[in-house]
Order: C-alpha cells, then structure tokens, then sequence
C-alpha cells in the first residue's frame, strides 16, 4: 500500500512538472510570436524575417522609426489612391460612370489631392480613346483617299471590265452598257439647272463606278460658276471644287426661307367709350432664291403649307409676290451679305379710249417702285447657311416724266424677324433641264 501511494505521488508530481513545462513554453512561443510579429510592423523588413528585435530601444531611435513608419505608411496610401483613381479613369473611359464615382471617391478619401500627384505615363484619355482617336483619323484619311482608291481598283483591273457592273445577272440592257459620255450626260440631268447637289451625293452611294462620275470636278466647277460667277475662278484656298460648294458660304436654292412676326395692335374706341380692341396682327416673309440668280418675295398672312407650293416655279399666278435679282458680296469682316432689288411684276393693261372719250383725261404720273433688300447669310444649329438676318430695307420710287427718284429707308426693328431656311422636297422632285 505504501509503495502505490508513493507511486501515484511520483505520478501526480511528473504530471504536474509537465504542465508546467507545457505552459512554460506556450508562453514562450507566444512572447517569440509576438516579438516576430512587431519585428515585421517594423519599416523595411518583410515578412520573412526572422530576426528578434532589440528588447531596449532608446527614445530617439523609437522616434525615428515612428517616422519612418508613417513615411512608409503615407506612400503606401498615395500609392493605393493612385492606384483607385486610374481605376476609375479607365471605368469613366469604359462608359461606367457609376463605379468611376466609387472609385474616385475611394481615392479622394484617401489623398484629397490625388488628381494633381499623378504623374501620366500615357495620355490621360487612356490607351481606348487613343485607339478610338487614332482609328477616326485613319477612317478620316481613308475616306479622304476614297476616290484615288476606287480609281486605282477600276485601273488595276481588267480593261474590258465597265464603271459598273450588275450584282446579279440580267435579261435587260444594265445602266453599265452606256458609254462613260451618256453616263455624265445623265448626272447632268440629275444635279439639273436646280442644283440638286443632294440627289448627286445619293446617287453616288450606288456603287464604286457611280461614286468616281458623282465627283468629276467638271461638274463641280460648272456648280460653284453658277452660284458665286466668275469670283471663284480661283480655287485656292479649297482643295476641290466641291469644297469650295460645300464649305463656302451660300444661299440654298431646295427651299424657301421663312420669317414669322407677330405683334399687337390698338383698335379704334368703342362709340361708348367703354372699350377699345385689341388686334394680334400675324404674318409671315417667304424669300425664295433661284441659282440663275432671280429672287422672289412674298409677304402675306397665309400660312407656308398654302403658300410653299405656289413657290415652286417663276411663273406663280400670285399677284402680290415680288421679283428681281440677287448678289452675293463677301465683306472684308469675313461677313456674307446677300443685296437683292426686288419691284412687282409688271402687267400691261389695255387702255379704254371710249371711257375717255367725251371728258378730259387728268394725266397721272407714272412711277416704278422697287424695293432694296440686304441681308446677312449666317449658319444656326447643325445647318449651314440656313439664317438670313435683315441689315437693310429700303423702297425707291421712280418718277418716269422727270427722272427722279424718292427713297424711303425703312428702320430694321424687331418687326423684322430673321428668316430661317426650310428645305422644299417638291422643288427637286422634277428636273427642267440639265446643268
């Protein structure tokens, strides 16, 4: 019995010897744990290191490393803010603006003032925009070298092969079969003596062969001699003449331009006294140009829709349109102004000698009235030359027995509204003769 008790006494003692010895180097694992762990806090130490910091530091060495950590800890957060902020130009770039904002607001959280820390090692529109840029400017050129392109394909190729050839095959005589002469003579017709430029551009999406006639440059020519004369014999500084039309200021001839005023006037006093009436007065200038250079001008209430079509040709049965000519002055200001005399068609009217015949006649002077218009040609909107702003309105009364004339300057108020371009598909619809 003694010897078991002491046994067991020597047992418990072993167990606990071990528990100690167990806690003792829990303890220290748990102090190496904790010294490795602030020996890797430390700057410039990864964390691999397997050295065990110094147990005293002085002051001034703890000071330092403070430094240094902040130091170290302030790049790492510029950098995540650059980082943040790239992020989210790309994303802005890609069309997701909604986590560009959360990106950018991620990195101004850190650094307030990060737009103007980062430095760009590419453009800042980012590699996708340069792509975009640098792919318009390469579609710009092809575009630009589009006619010397199809005109070499049509060079290279065979020479029994025509302008055009039919996609599929066909019973009939194709377009193709007619000589290159026939062919312009046609494109003569559809531009037309209207300046239809339009149908020309349409016509020349219908194939290679129809895109070389659409810019021969004689028919430009013969385009831009018609609206500007002999001024624009000079090409420079245009590269074609079909620049020079396209990009040198003009008045339109597939439309009217239009000008709606309205005011208010006073009527006259009821007989009682009571009240007097009030008049909305509404009327509208319609101002329609023809590129032989004549002018018409229209001022009446009606509205355009009855109005518009009665436009269509020179020879209108309305009695009070005005007509006359038309010039374009190109001021030093850079300035387009549009000068137009305009008087009231003439009608002869059959003299009734038998009214006269048993009293005496009371001569009347005869006269001619003519009015002079100035206008100035701006651009509004996306339309070029689609806005005329009146400078000048003046009427000239001429008196034929003595040969002199009165003029009246009219001043230009707000009761002269500008006029807006409103294009006229009828007008082009049918071609009289060819350019």
């Amino acid at each position: 019995m003694a010897e078991a008790e002491e046994d067991c006494h020597s047992d418990l003692v072993r167990t606990d010897d071990n528990e100690r010895s167990g806690e003792a180097n829990l303890q220290a694992e748990l102090q190496m744990f904790r010294a490795q762990w602030m020996f890797e806090l430390a700057p410039g130490v990864s964390s691999s290191g397997l050295e065990t910091p110094p147990c005293r530091a002085s002051p001034r060495g703890l000071g330092v490393k403070s430094a240094d950590t902040r130091g170290k800890q302030e790049i790492a957060k510029e950098e995540k803010a650059k980082e943040l902020f790239l992020k989210a130009v790309e994303e802005e770039q890609n069309g997701a603006l909604y986590e560009a904002i959360k990106f950018y607001r991620l990195a101004m959280q850190l650094v307030p003032d990060i737009e103007f820390r980062i430095t760009y090692t590419r453009s800042p529109d980012g590699d996708g925009v340069g792509k975009r840029c640098v792919e318009d400017n390469e579609e710009d050129g092809k575009m630009a070298d589009l006619l010397s392109d199809f005109q070499q394909q049509l060079t290279l190729q065979d020479s029994s092969v025509k302008l055009c050839q039919p996609e599929l095959d066909v019973n009939q005589t194709h377009i193709s079969a007619l000589p290159l002469e026939v062919l312009m003579y046609i494109f003569r017709w559809v531009v037309s003596s209207d300046l239809d430029l339009r149908s020309l551009e349409q016509l020349s999406l219908v194939c290679r062969g129809f895109y070389i006639c659409a810019r021969d440059p004689e028919i430009w020519h013969q385009v831009c001699l018609k609206v500007w004369g002999r001024s624009c014999n000079k090409l420079v500084p245009y590269s074609s003449w079909r620049e020079m039309f396209l990009e040198r200021p003009r008045v339109r001839f597939d439309g009217v331009y239009i000008s709606k005023t309205t005011y208010i006037r006073q009527g006259e006093q009821s007989l009682d006294g009571f009240y007097r009436a009030w008049h909305q007065v509404e009327y509208y200038r319609y101002l329609r140009f023809f590129p032989d250079g004549q002018v018409m001008m229209l001022t009446t209430p009606e509205d355009p829709q009855s109005i518009v079509p009665r436009l269509r040709t020179k020879n209108t049965r309305t009695d009070a349109i005005l007509l006359g000519h038309y010039r374009l002055s190109q001021e030093t200001d850079n300035q387009t102004k549009v000068f137009a005399v305009i008087m009231k068609k003439k009608e002869e009217k059959p003299i009734d000698y038998h009214k006269y015949r048993y009293f005496r006649r009371v001569p009347v002077q005869e006269t001619d009235h003519s009015f002079h218009v100035g206008l100035q040609l701006c651009s509004s909107g996306r339309q070029r030359f689609n806005k005329l702003v009146w400078i000048h309105h003046s009427c000239h009364i001429t008196y034929k027995s003595t040969g002199e004339t009165a003029v009246t300057t009219f001043d230009i108020d707000k009761m002269y509204t500008p006029l807006f371009f409103a294009r006229v598909k009828s007008f082009t619809a049918f071609s009289e003769k060819p350019l």
